[in-house]
């Protein structure tokens, strides 16, 4: 493990730090951008959820052309050019005082992301050699999950749904993380790693034609969105059930996201050293099975131990997912777009948007009594994907090394 560390470039450490950092940051203010909008700025529910909404929508339909702008433009160049975007985004939610003005600003918090992520998973790729890949693209899991443990902790301390200043805050640590990476521009990519990507610029139609015939990423794309639609509804529909469902709903789903945070941090590892000796699509169907079966056992459980099993499951679930997301990713896409293939894969966002529409739309339609055929219904919905993925992994031949 030591040696592997070693052998990490320097660029790499500072993406995975900085993705720790700017997670805090996101995670102190944008979980509570909603109280803030209705205690802070008397903004309705509803205006308030269709801001919430135009991050999601923003970042699904121009993650295709995030990633391609990455792929034409040095890859640290995007980075530093969305972080210090990212800053002036959150420094003028700091300021912002009119409903249009958080739309807008929500809107570019989503632009920005679709542009710096994948840039951000293309340049750690390039920079790292093959059979390290897994190991740096886990670095980076396990600094989003801490970002989403302490930032919210944060946030609390710091008032974020009753003060603005958390975003001024937000808006430095992304400044100094831009920073951060143009000082390290004087250093060569190449300069440890031997790793060679040609030059050739691909026209926009090209590229979506490159992405249009690749069958088999489109169909694990389509696979990956119903899996991801499962894995939204403990964020959307669970709360909403819990909280209807019983008394102590609210404070049972506290206690389960901490669990599922803290699970997801303690399970990663012996997960990924089983899951690493097989096809990385595998574990994304057997992922997908288990929060499946877990979006049933959501309505099946009545105390807080029963929702505890429950939430575990889930967890290994979302674990087998999303550590092997990005590396199966990797392995697909072509040396010279590999931008464009990991905004691509940001398409799978789309399962964020659907999941809340869909499961409050079934909770309303059958009621808390009914709530079985609700979770059944989304399981079926989820478990969609395990065809789709089960068909491209008779054509996907690599393992990880």
């Amino acid at each position: 493990m030591k040696t592997r560390i070693l052998q990490i470039h320097p660029l790499g450490w500072n993406i995975i730090f900085g993705t720790l950092i700017s997670r805090i940051a996101t995670s102190m203010t944008i979980p509570f951008l909603s109280i803030y909008l209705i205690q802070i700025k008397g903004v309705s529910p509803t205006i308030v959820g269709l801001i919430i909404a135009t991050s999601s929508l923003v970042g699904v339909f121009t993650s295709f052309f995030g990633g391609y702008i990455s792929d034409i433009i040095d890859k640290r160049k995007t980075m530093i050019i969305s972080s210090v975007l990212w800053s002036v985004v959150f420094f003028a939610f700091f300021r912002a005082n009119s409903v249009i003005a958080f739309f807008i600003l929500n809107s570019l918090n989503g632009l920005c992301y679709s542009i710096f992520e994948p840039a951000s998973k293309a340049l750690l790729s390039d920079i790292t050699k093959e059979e390290n890949r897994l190991q740096i693209f886990n670095f980076r899991y396990t600094a989003i999950n801490l970002g989403v443990v302490i930032g919210p902790i944060l946030g609390l301390y710091l008032g974020s749904g009753e003060t603005s200043y958390p975003f001024l805050i937000t808006s430095i640590i992304y400044l100094l993380y831009g920073i951060s990476l143009s000082f390290q521009h004087s250093i060569s990519i190449t300069s440890s790693i031997n790793v060679h990507i040609e030059e050739e610029k691909n026209t926009l139609k090209k590229v979506f034609l490159v992405i249009r015939k690749d069958k088999k990423f489109l169909m694990i794309l389509l696979g990956v969105i119903f899996s991801i639609s499962g894995y939204a509804h403990l964020n959307s529909t669970f709360p909403q059930y819990l909280s209807l469902r019983m008394k102590e709903g609210a404070g049972y789903y506290s206690i389960i996201l901490s669990l599922n945070a803290i699970t997801a941090l303690l399970i990663q590892y012996p997960v990924i050293n089983v899951m690493k000796k097989f096809s990385p699509i595998n574990s994304i169907i057997g992922g997908n099975f288990l929060i499946s079966v877990s979006l049933i056992f959501m309505s099946l459980s009545s105390n807080l131990f029963q929702f505890i099993i429950t939430i575990i499951i889930f967890t290994i679930g979302e674990v087998l997912i999303f550590s092997m997301l990005d590396i199966l990713t990797d392995q697909i896409a072509t040396s010279k777009l590999k931008s464009t293939y990991f905004g691509t894969m940001g398409l799978s966002r789309l399962g964020n948007v659907i999941a809340p529409s869909l499961g409050g739309l079934l909770l309303s339609f059958f009621s808390i009594e009914n709530s079985i055929y609700t979770f059944s219904i989304l399981s079926f919905i989820t478990i969609l994907g395990v065809p789709l993925l089960i068909v491209a992994t008779k054509k996907q031949k690599h393992k990880i090394p």
